[in-house]
């Protein structure tokens, strides 16, 4: 479906993201790990419970919903499924960060998720993370690595993606039920996206 150009009414209870999709097409230099204590834990058949509050810890800000919205057995299917590498970002012993590569696409890994906690934000933690998202990526075989963001994501994110070479190639708009109206999230987080019922 094509908008038309200009303004589009958003319906009460809806929330609208412009969503950009970006790719790199070979493993790009890594630039040296900024100074930090941060570790990588790979998560071997996460329990959901764990990827849930994880998630929930990271996203909850920018509006992460989806993976809130499955079920159980939808989400274990998800995030232990053979084509799913799924690590979590540790500082001091606790989990602050979350990479989902997904391998489901032949010669292809999406960054499916990608975020550090609040706290982290800034830290170079993130840059961390993503050096190691794209030592995992690209193992043999892979020839595309993609990943999209959108708008209400933290504002850094599109120019840190772009920074660690990736191209966007797409733009799309989604609307989406607002998930702090059915309890998906608190009804306080996301302020910078505010809340038309």
């Amino acid at each position: 479906m094509i908008l038309p150009d200009g303004y589009s009414d958003v319906p009460p209870g809806k929330i609208a993201a412009v969503v950009t999709h970006l790719e790199m097409r070979e493993r790009p230099a890594l630039p040296p790990d900024p100074r930090g204590s941060w570790t990588l834990r790979h998560a071997h058949a996460p329990d959901p419970d764990w990827f849930r509050e994880l998630y929930r810890r990271i996203g909850a800000e920018w509006l992460w919903f989806s993976r809130l919205r499955l079920s159980d057995a939808e989400l274990a299917a998800l995030i232990q499924s053979p084509s799913a590498e799924i690590c979590a970002l540790v500082q001091d012993g606790r989990d602050e960060g979350l990479l989902h590569l997904d391998f489901s696409e032949s010669n292809q890994c999406e960054l499916s998720l990608f975020g550090v906690t609040a706290g982290l934000i800034g830290s170079g933690a993130g840059r961390f993370l993503i050096n190691r998202a794209l030592e995992r990526a690209w193992r043999p075989g892979v020839t595309r690595l993609w990943v999209h963001t959108c708008s209400f994501d933290h504002p850094n994110a599109l120019a840190f993606y772009q920074r660690a070479g990736f191209r966007p190639f797409r733009r799309q708009v989604e609307i989406s039920d607002d998930p702090r109206l059915d309890g998906t999230l608190p009804r306080d987080v996301a302020r910078h996206v505010p809340v038309i019922e």
